[in-house]
């Protein structure tokens, strides 16, 4: 029986272009998957992916996110968000946008795509498929990159979302409950990255209020983190599992726009995609 291949992009922000360079050598590799799980601005990378359309994804790090309709204090006092996710996944994506995503083709692809958010008011996984998406749109993109403060929750069907890693930062689990024999892990940040709540516990007050338990589970998002990479290193000592990730970041943080940086780090992820190809060869 054949093998079933997942791979997962855990987003963040903009180190997220990393995971753009890797999936674009896949597409340039034709190597293909049966499942991808999308935290963020990764499920937004796998969508491009899905699509066939290599590059795409790079645009908006590198070209679009200069732009201040993109993000910026002008959209946080105008809409509340500092991104504009509604122009990220709308105006742009659209199929009257600059850069549509191809709809048709996503919708074509026997891959499966999971979008990770999280329900602002339980605190709970939500796990968005395709059969959510349709023509122009893609709201689960922007659900799933509402990060906390910064951008206000995203609303669909009167259901407040933030961020999916809030709830779910690693999703390798959900990946082998879906079924997965093999995963590939895209990884944003150093494989031996420990995160620190300390910067987290501070925007988590600031939702408390209004939405208690996305502030726990914000307090709580590095410790779930860390401990998903731990139980990734064990996948992988098992064979089953492969992680992808930068040796560092050159410099970019989840919101910085330093275009040569970019460029670097995407470069990275382009090369580091070819370790892929012998870790799917390989029959264990």
């Amino acid at each position: 029986m054949k093998e079933k291949i997942g791979i997962v992009d855990v987003g963040g922000g903009f180190r997220g272009v990393y995971a753009t360079g890797v999936l674009d050598r896949c597409l340039d590799e034709q190597i293909h998957f049966d499942l991808g799980i999308g935290v963020s601005a990764g499920s937004a990378n796998l969508a491009s992916y899905i699509a066939g359309q290599p590059r795409r994804s790079f645009k908006f790090y590198t070209e679009y996110a200069m732009r201040k309709k993109y993000m910026g204090f002008g959209n946080f006092l105008s809409k509340r968000s500092f991104l504009n996710l509604d122009y990220i996944y709308g105006t742009l994506s659209n199929s009257d946008g600059e850069c549509p995503l191809d709809y048709s083709a996503l919708k074509a692809n026997t891959m499966d795509l999971v979008v990770v958010a999280e329900e602002a008011r339980t605190g709970r996984s939500k796990y968005f498929t395709k059969e959510d998406l349709s023509q122009d749109h893609y709201d689960i993109f922007k659900a799933s990159s509402a990060i906390p403060f910064v951008c206000k929750p995203y609303f669909i069907k009167k259901v407040p979302y933030y961020d999916g890693a809030l709830a779910d930062p690693i999703p390798i689990k959900k990946a082998f409950e879906l079924g997965c024999d093999k995963i590939v892990l895209i990884l944003t940040l150093p494989r031996n990255t420990v995160r620190q709540t300390d910067r987290d516990k501070k925007i988590a007050a600031r939702i408390r209020k209004q939405y208690p338990l996305s502030a726990k589970n914000l307090e709580q998002r590095a410790l779930r983190y860390n401990a998903g990479v731990k139980l990734a290193k064990q996948y992988e000592k098992q064979g089953c599992l492969l992680i992808i990730a930068p040796n560092d970041t050159c410099g970019i943080s989840t919101l910085s726009r330093k275009a040569e940086a970019l460029k670097q780090l995407y470069q990275k992820g382009y090369e580091d995609g070819k370790k892929i190809v012998s870790f799917l060869a390989d029959p264990s």
